[in-house]
């Protein structure tokens, strides 16, 4: 199983930039497609962004097309999320998520579905200011 650890969250004024990344270890890591999800205090998590495997699919949620990317570098065992024009309400918990690549079809990735994501990190605090 994967152990997933978050890092790069802050405190920015809007139009401000981030990067976080998400640190893997364990077995299954470059076998796994990953997903950036978020969630702001009273809401539901939502999904930010998912690569798979190879980083060949590439899916954002609507909310952060042409603003955030999503990378990874399975060298690293390490997950990306860059953050440009981030606005205040980008404001959440950020956690990185794995799914077995025997589990993770196009429909997963697409999807941007917490439930299909088994593994999690503890996430990672953005405040964005206006």
């Amino acid at each position: 199983q994967v152990q997933l650890v978050e890092s790069g969250g802050g405190s920015v004024q809007a139009g401000g930039s981030l990067r976080l990344s998400c640190a893997a270890s364990g077995y299954g890591y470059m076998r796994d497609c990953m997903g950036w999800f978020r969630q702001a205090p009273g809401k539901e998590r939502e999904g930010v962004a998912s690569i798979s495997t190879r980083g060949a699919r590439i899916y954002y949620a609507d909310s952060v097309n042409g603003r955030f990317t999503i990378s990874r570098d399975n060298t690293e065992n390490t997950v990306y999320l860059q953050m440009n024009s981030l606005k205040p309400e980008d404001t959440a918990m950020y956690f990185c998520a794995a799914a077995g690549d025997s589990w993770c079809s196009l429909g997963v990735l697409s999807r941007l579905n917490p439930t299909d994501f088994p593994n999690w990190g503890q996430g990672t605090q953005v405040t964005v200011s206006s």
